[in-house]
């Protein structure tokens, strides 16, 4: 596929691209590129995934997907993003494994964490396209001072502290675990 430097991708231009090896999102109908993430954002990533799976698994609550998989959050033009954990409840996917492909529906509950190279401006954009696309609450995890940053769409952002306890009960339910889980 042959594009000019002022073409704008759609997701499903992006998706027929080679693999090159890099890191990518499309926002706003270009590609940006992303830098590997380090072990330690790994790590925190795998906890908050291990601490959702435990809540939302045995209650059959929905999936819970990892490893940026991209959401489409526009169209026109298209921004196709990825969460580092993300969780979609049956209420809103159904039941069964997650279709195949790039996602037009986005998920209840959206984390993102922090890593060396990261912006606070980029993460709140970020955040703002999840919450504009129907996202319901996002948090942002900051590893350095191992503090959790929560968003909803109609709400102040309300912070807590490792000693506090995160819960989220118009999307989990009954759920919670003290922010400093998220950081062993």
């Amino acid at each position: 596929m042959t594009l000019l430097a002022s073409e704008l991708l759609t997701v499903e231009q992006y998706t027929r691209l080679p693999d090159t090896g890099s890191l990518t999102e499309l926002v706003r109908g270009r590609i940006v590129e992303m830098n590997r993430p380090t072990p330690r954002y790994g790590q925190i990533c795998n906890e908050v995934a291990w601490f959702l799976n435990s809540y939302v698994r045995p209650k059959q609550l929905g999936e819970i997907v990892i490893n940026d998989a991209g959401v489409i959050t526009s169209r026109d033009p298209d921004t196709l993003r990825g969460a580092d954990v993300a969780f979609y409840s049956r209420a809103r996917f159904g039941q069964g494994r997650l279709p195949d492909g790039y996602l037009e529906k986005v998920s209840d509950l959206a984390f993102e964490i922090l890593s060396e190279t990261d912006r606070w401006s980029a993460v709140l954009t970020k955040v703002a396209e999840y919450l504009d696309a129907g996202v319901t609450a996002v948090c942002v995890l900051d590893p350095a001072d191992e503090t959790a940053y929560v968003y909803h769409g109609d709400r102040p952002v309300r912070i807590l502290t490792a000693a506090q306890d995160f819960a989220l009960p118009d999307v989990l339910g009954d759920f919670h675990v003290q922010v400093a889980e998220f950081f062993r």
